[in-house]
């Protein structure tokens, strides 16, 4: 009975866990490895299909160079003087992606580089070995940038 009933809730989890697998929501570590990005539905449908958001930092340097622990790590980068003093931890990275026919692809939506302050406009998409590619660019996809992110374990 113990067996059947270890069988029944293997059998339900698996495909929850295959789905979660199978999409672009959850959580990557950046190419550069510094940075964990949640990526999940936006709250706000005016934001886009999906946004990932900064939930982790990776020995995060100050403006000195200096590491400093992720909770204080600042926006220091920022184009904009208004943003480099908030925290890096909770901000937002991508959003405004609109859905495509492939369910685990959007496209023209933004990505903020922190290591440069500038906000590009970018395409996300999950690939079959289980990466995410994302293309940053300006103006045309054609002249960018590509970012392979891993997912978080």
């Amino acid at each position: 009975m113990r067996k059947l009933f270890l069988a029944a809730l293997f059998a339900a989890i698996a495909p929850a866990a295959s789905a979660q697998a199978q999409s672009v929501m959850g959580t990557w570590l950046t190419a550069s490895g510094v940075a964990q990005v949640k990526i999940e539905p936006c709250a706000n449908p005016a934001s886009g299909a999906l946004c990932g958001f900064i939930v982790g930092l990776i020995n995060p340097k100050g403006p000195d160079g200096v590491v400093v622990a992720p909770d204080v790590a600042t926006d220091y980068r920022n184009e904009n003087p208004a943003l480099r003093s908030r925290k890096v931890l909770g901000m937002p990275l991508i959003w405004g992606f609109k859905k495509t026919s492939d369910p685990n692809a959007f496209e023209s939506g933004q990505i903020y580089n922190g290591e440069n302050g500038k906000t590009y406009s970018a395409n996300i998409s999950l690939q079959p070995d289980g990466t995410l590619r994302l293309r940053g660019y300006v103006g045309s996809p054609m002249f960018g940038e590509t970012q392979i992110w891993t997912r978080a374990k």
